[in-house]
């Protein structure tokens, strides 16, 4: 039996339609439907390497790095003779059959080292700083606002990055020009408190310091200071709410 040629299968694993011919003959030969899915396996090895993540153009080094482990040419290598200028030999008159058996071992590393060459790249660039960990949250909180902040609301999210605690949060409410907003941790019962810093706008980022008990330091509090000196809370709160899980 003739069997699919190796481009054609790794076609089909990257998502080409079949023919009716080509789908009939995966049906029957184990062998070729076997060859398909592996060819598959690595694409989607290759695709979820990076997948969720904004693509980010790598340094030269990286490409220069992949270039060597792939034994490519360079940007300067001289291009392939024109096939006008190649030697002319004479035709023998020659049918090909359009399915042929033929060593699968070319294709299979052109997809490995493809494989391989995105995992090289999404290291690199993740070393470099250019891929941001995805936060893990742990906790979040419905921010309600108080009475003298009539309409104001808010949302937090305690998140863990890289083995370290933050804060996020969002604040919709009208506020004064005047003074700033600051954001706190409190405990439970408001005996304690931590401030996280001031918050610039309606949202931020805080990062929590790794002395702080997160189990006792659950509150999250917003409050409207005036620049009187005072590092102290102002006792005006806009918004509050308890962390939890979600």
């Amino acid at each position: 039996m003739s069997h699919l040629d190796p481009e054609v299968a790794a076609l089909l694993a990257m998502g080409e339609q079949a023919s009716e011919e080509d789908r009939r003959h995966l049906d029957a030969c184990t062998d070729c439907a076997a060859e398909v899915a592996s060819f598959a396996r690595a694409v989607v090895a290759g695709r979820a390497a990076g997948e969720g993540e904004a693509l980010l153009t790598p340094p030269d080094r990286v490409w220069e790095s992949i270039r060597s482990e792939l034994s490519l040419p360079d940007d300067t290598a001289e291009p392939a003779a024109h096939p006008r200028e190649a030697s002319v030999v004479p035709a023998r008159p020659h049918v090909a059959p359009r399915r042929r058996r033929m060593s699968r071992r070319p294709v299979f590393f052109v997809l490995a080292g493809a494989v391989a060459a995105v995992v090289t790249i999404v290291t690199a660039v993740w070393a470099s700083g250019g891929i941001v960990p995805r936060p893990q949250v742990i906790s979040e909180a419905r921010l309600d606002g108080f009475p003298s902040w009539s309409g104001a609301v808010g949302e937090a999210l305690l998140e863990r990055v890289d083995g370290h605690d933050r804060v996020s949060v969002d604040l919709d409410a009208s506020v004064p020009e005047n003074g700033y907003r600051e954001v706190w941790l409190l405990t439970g019962d408001a005996s304690d408190l931590v401030s996280l810093g001031i918050l610039d706008g309606s949202s931020g980022t805080f990062d929590i310091p790794d002395d702080i008990d997160l189990s006792k330091f659950n509150v999250v509090d917003i409050s409207q200071e005036n620049v009187d000196g005072d590092p102290g809370h102002s006792g005006d709160s806009i918004v509050r709410g308890t962390l939890s899980a979600p």
